[in-house]
């Protein structure tokens, strides 16, 4: 077996670099979806306020600024091949130097306070979340999520009994979104985790949110679960930013896992309608 070797400070630019791209340029699929809600929006307001945010996005990436104010926490995904050997330091290191970089040379908003009773900004934006995933091979793909907590708030999990049905579930995503109301910059983007045990199953609705909206889940049961989920959503009338209409949600992802045998745990996660990620494989 070959072993490649990458430097650490390749990871510290290519974070550095995709911090600012995930926080200019909305990804391709979620920007058209949003252009499309325009038509499908009845009411007037509702589409006027898509209209605006279209231009938002438009306007974003023509000046080179942020796509919104809150440029998030810094949620980074690495799959490292089992293959690599990290040189020049830290891993974890680089990512945050990464991080760092990327926020105060690309002019974005710092929102990280250091602890979170004390409320001191760090400054930087650091430190980010980071997860870590030993795959095959010898790439390192680094997927950077910027994550605005207007909707983070909103998310919730449950702990299901086993007996729940398809229905309970799909329901409590709805009452979650329908709970969050305007607060998470409606239309939203759902990611729904459920199995694994109490805090894979939020890792998982992460995921969910952070992959690309066109991508639906392979298996039968669960893409139907997102199609019932969407629909069922924007029955609530909240609309484009709470304005009211019928354009409250433009996507919904499911992640699912193994779990034990005596329960059933589900997370949501909400995005907004800037639910931002950029990707970069080494």
């Amino acid at each position: 077996m070959n072993i490649r070797e990458i430097n650490v400070s390749e990871i510290e630019n290519a974070v550095r670099d995709l911090c600012i791209q995930a926080n200019r340029f909305l990804p391709a699929s979620l920007a058209e979806c949003i252009g499309c809600a325009v038509n499908k929006e009845r009411s007037p307001v509702g589409k006027e306020v898509l209209s605006d945010l279209v231009r938002n996005i438009e306007a974003a990436e023509r000046e080179e600024l942020a796509i919104c104010q809150d440029t998030g926490m810094a949620v980074i995904f690495l799959d490292i091949g089992q293959e690599v050997h990290f040189t020049g330091g830290s891993l974890y290191e680089a990512v945050n130097r990464g991080v760092s970089r990327g926020y105060t040379e690309g002019y974005l908003r710092c929102s990280i306070v250091s602890d979170p009773l004390e409320r001191v900004n760090t400054g930087d934006n650091t430190p980010a979340v980071i997860h870590t995933r030993i795959v095959d091979g010898d790439k390192v793909s680094v997927s950077v999520c910027p994550k605005g907590f207007g909707s983070e708030n909103m998310s919730a999990m449950k702990m299901f009994t086993p007996s729940a049905s398809a229905e309970d579930i799909e329901n409590f995503v709805v009452e979650t979104a329908s709970k969050a109301g305007s607060n998470p910059c409606p239309p939203m983007v759902i990611g729904v985790g459920i199995g694994g045990d109490f805090e894979y199953c939020a890792f998982l609705a992460k995921k969910a949110l952070c992959r690309d909206i066109a991508q639906k889940n392979p298996k039968e049961t669960y893409r139907k679960m997102e199609e019932n989920i969407l629909e069922k959503i924007n029955r609530l009338g909240i609309g484009p930013q709470g304005f009211g209409g019928t354009v409250t949600a433009l996507s919904v992802g499911i992640e699912q896992a193994p779990t034990h045998i005596a329960g059933l745990p589900v997370a949501v996660n909400i995005g907004c309608h800037v639910t931002r990620h950029a990707h970069k494989d080494i």
